[in-house]
């Protein structure tokens, strides 16, 4: 039987698959489409190992909430924007999500060889093998954390279409809409700002005298700080670190929303408690950006797509 190109994009929209996987399963099938349905699934683990190799740098975050006691963060890739787009991939990314904040799993390896929520019969890892199958694109799921709150809530923010997901972990002796609409706030600040530390005193010694030698560094190529006294010196590289922890730290940053322009993420807290006779503090933060730390490879799509069609 010929195979025309509108069977291959019939077959495409139905599985996911690439176009040539989608020609050679209704080529094996004699134009059958749900044989070839059946071909692309049958022959998912092979697909899997063999674009298990490629990088996958873009993809989503999704946070899944359980009440206002536990919420989880997941990240999981793709190789292609376009796939990420994919509204079945989508929905795969929120299952992880729900998986994960009803995991007790400790590590990645632990959480992969879970019963997978849909479907007991397989694991989490099953689940992602069949996923590539479908889609026809290398998927991980790279990373998750689980947050539950112990004396208080915890509130979600993703931006930009799922490309940062935050958790905001609060204690809290009051939980009610307007310290959940202020959490939210803050977790909206932690996604633009991108702060490593709640409070300086997290801020770990170690990094502290990695920063101070750096400053150091920059300091001695200045030529207006040349010959200065050591004092000078010291005092120099204290407030430029004092500066850069301002920064750094979520509870010193000046808050997005603030009237003045003045007020920091700890006065607006400390507002937030009094208009509410709350006690409260934010106790930690986890925010995940979808490819950080991997390395991107740059393609042209439609290029890719007339290659693959021998044009």
């Amino acid at each position: 039987m010929a195979i025309t190109a509108g069977m291959v994009k019939e077959l495409r929209e139905m599985t996911g698959a690439g176009m040539m996987d989608c020609k050679k399963a209704l080529t094996e099938t004699n134009g059958d489409m749900d044989a070839a349905v059946e071909f692309l699934r049958k022959n998912g683990q092979a697909k899997a190992e063999k674009k298990a190799g490629r990088i996958a740098a873009e993809g989503l975050c999704r946070v899944a909430m359980d009440g206002d006691k536990a919420a989880a963060v997941v990240e999981v890739n793709s190789e292609t924007d376009f796939v990420a787009k994919n509204e079945d991939f989508q929905k795969f990314v929120e299952d992880v999500a729900v998986q994960a904040v009803k995991s007790s799993a400790a590590d990645l390896d632990a959480f992969l060889a879970e019963a997978w929520g849909p479907d007991a019969s397989k694991t989490v890892k099953d689940a992602l093998v069949d996923k590539v199958a479908v889609i026809g694109e290398n998927l991980n799921i790279r990373r998750f954390e689980k947050v539950v709150a112990e004396n208080g809530c915890v509130v979600s923010y993703v931006h930009g279409g799922g490309r940062i997901g935050v958790i905001v972990e609060a204690d809290t002796d009051v939980v009610n809409d307007g310290v959940k609409e202020a959490l939210t706030n803050i977790a909206m600040q932690v996604a633009a700002l991108s702060p490593k530390y709640v409070s300086t005193a997290d801020v770990s010694e170690e990094y502290k005298a990695h920063e101070k030698e750096i400053l150091m560094a920059q300091i001695a190529q200045d030529p207006k700080m040349e010959g200065k006294p050591e004092k000078v010196i010291e005092g120099a590289v204290t407030g430029r670190l004092n500066k850069e922890l301002k920064e750094v730290c979520l509870l010193e940053q000046t808050y997005v929303k603030a009237e003045d322009g003045k007020q920091t993420v700890s006065q607006y807290i400390a507002q937030v408690a009094k208009e509410n006779s709350a006690n409260l503090s934010v106790k930690k933060f986890v925010r995940f950006e979808t490819g950080e730390g991997l390395e991107k490879k740059e393609e042209n799509f439609a290029e890719e797509v007339a290659k693959q069609m021998g044009m």
